[in-house]
């Protein structure tokens, strides 16, 4: 038997070190039929903001070789909906309900976040300081350490719980931006976001999205994430989640020899919608067949 419990402080403890991607997993409760989802480590449920966003015009998906570009831009009802409505459905699943919470200012990252900050059965957020696909807010938060740390210290003053960070690799130094908010209050980091990209339709001579260009996930992005997950565990002493392009137990034992203490799986849930168990699963199987008893053994164990 190994123990597959990890511990990312502030009272965030995982029963594994499986989480689903905000964005792809909606509220879990899309995905109840497909398997129990209070077997995972946590969900991060799909972006809130301090306002209802209708999100971007249509088209906002393409499938692109081994991956897939999104435009969705962060549609939701608003925190105050999510607490009056969709709070009472997900509050009693048996796993670490997480939120990510984005917005397009730092007072409107604060009301969020102080909003959810009163949930008992939340006990933590995702700070989204890394979206490309709105005009607003965003990814502007994450590409400079200084307005990095400026949000994320604002948030702190607010929330009380454990404070995850979500990191853009659309910059040329991630590592900075990770020391940034580590220094300013983040508990963890989780990293990669998607890469900037855009799709063309030849025979049209147009765009395929409506905003041009869009968030690119899935395997084509895993090499970039993996590197940046390994600069990042070298240069901040506080958790790193890895995701990018995660499609099986093997990719996820590779982020976390790279240093990752947990992962976070995203569009592989929209190709196989139980692929998250499986990966647990592989997980095990790996520590068992390598003889390690628990993931600390698994985290940072690369070999240079």
């Amino acid at each position: 038997m190994v123990n597959l419990t990890v511990d990312l402080g502030k009272g965030l403890v995982l029963k594994n070190p499986v989480m689903t991607a905000s964005g792809t997993f909606g509220y879990g409760l899309e995905y109840a039929d497909f398997f129990d989802i209070s077997k995972l480590g946590g969900i991060i449920v799909k972006g809130t903001t301090k306002l209802h966003r209708e999100g971007n015009a249509y088209p906002r998906l393409a499938e692109t070789p081994s991956g897939m570009i999104n435009a969705v831009g962060l549609q939701n009802k608003g925190v105050d909906y999510f607490v009056k409505h969709i709070y009472p459905k997900i509050k009693d699943i048996a796993t670490n309900m997480i939120v990510n919470v984005s917005g397009a200012s730092i007072e409107d990252y604060v009301y969020t976040a102080s909003q959810i900050n009163a949930l008992d059965n939340i006990p933590a957020i995702e700070l989204n300081i890394s979206c490309p696909n709105v005009k607003q807010g965003g990814m502007t938060f994450g590409t400079d350490p200084k307005a990095a740390a400026e949000v994320v210290s604002a948030v702190r003053k607010a929330y009380n719980k454990h404070l995850m960070v979500k990191l853009t690799p659309n910059v040329t130094d991630i590592a900075s931006i990770a020391k940034a908010v580590e220094a300013t209050g983040a508990d963890s980091v989780s990293l990669i976001n998607t890469l900037m990209g855009m799709a063309v339709n030849a025979k049209t001579r147009r765009p395929v999205l409506s905003t041009v260009t869009g968030g690119l996930s899935g395997p084509c992005v895993k090499p970039v994430a993996l590197r940046m997950v390994w600069q990042v565990s070298n240069a901040v002493s506080i958790p790193v989640v890895g995701l990018g392009g995660i499609s099986n137990a093997e990719d996820a034992v590779e982020f976390m020899l790279a240093g990752a203490s947990a992962v976070e799986v995203g569009t592989a849930n929209f190709i196989d919608p139980a692929v998250c168990p499986k990966i647990i699963d592989g997980i095990e199987e790996y520590m068992e067949k390598n003889g390690m008893n628990d993931t600390k053994s698994l985290t940072g164990a690369l070999i240079l």
